[in-house]
């Protein structure tokens, strides 16, 4: 099935976050930290009725990466959910799991990508990549729903065997790009 197609048939992709969370319970996953964003609802909702899983809603997403150090620090392996927005929080943060040689994994759902109809978006969303890169994260991509589970999978698995941050990209093809009723 080609990209269009299934672009077409938003039906054919809808399991992708009940996938990740599978990838968090294989990966024992404890702790998740986030800002609220109805890219990841589906997946904060499996979590949240996980007694298994500590979610810790933040204020802003940069207080995540000590969350997570510090829950690293204590034997707890954790996952950052954002925003690519909310990626330009993190920049200074960011050199916290570097410093530290502390896994920081991090699922990123993307806006000002695909199809975006707020221009605010734009430029954070083309950042994104590169902002994270620029700060020593390795980053992966999944913009078809085939990918995310593999490349959700490695970025957990890189975060803990190489003790840095990763992220994957969870693009607006993937998610669903909001209208909010503009064509």
């Amino acid at each position: 099935m080609d990209r269009d197609a299934l672009e077409m048939r938003p039906d054919a992709a809808a399991d992708w976050p009940d996938r990740i969370y599978a990838v968090l319970k294989a990966q024992n996953i404890t702790q998740v930290a986030l800002v609220p964003d109805a890219g990841h609802s589906r997946l904060i909702k499996r979590c949240l009725a996980d007694n298994a899983i500590t979610v810790v809603t933040l204020t802003t997403e940069e207080e995540g990466i000590a969350l997570l150090s510090g829950a690293w620090m204590g034997g707890v392996k954790g996952v950052l959910l954002m925003q690519s927005s909310g990626v330009g929080n993190c920049i200074n943060m960011l050199s916290l799991p570097i410093l530290h040689r502390t896994p920081m994994p991090m699922i990123v759902t993307m806006r000002g990508d695909y199809g975006e109809f707020n221009p605010a978006q734009i430029p954070m969303g083309n950042a994104t990549q590169t902002v994270l890169e620029a700060m020593g994260t390795l980053v992966r991509r999944a913009d078809v729903p085939e990918d995310v589970e593999a490349c959700v999978d490695a970025t957990i698995r890189m975060a803990f065997n190489t003790y840095r941050p990763t992220a994957t990209l969870l693009g607006q093809r993937l998610i669903g790009a909001k209208t909010f009723g503009k064509d």
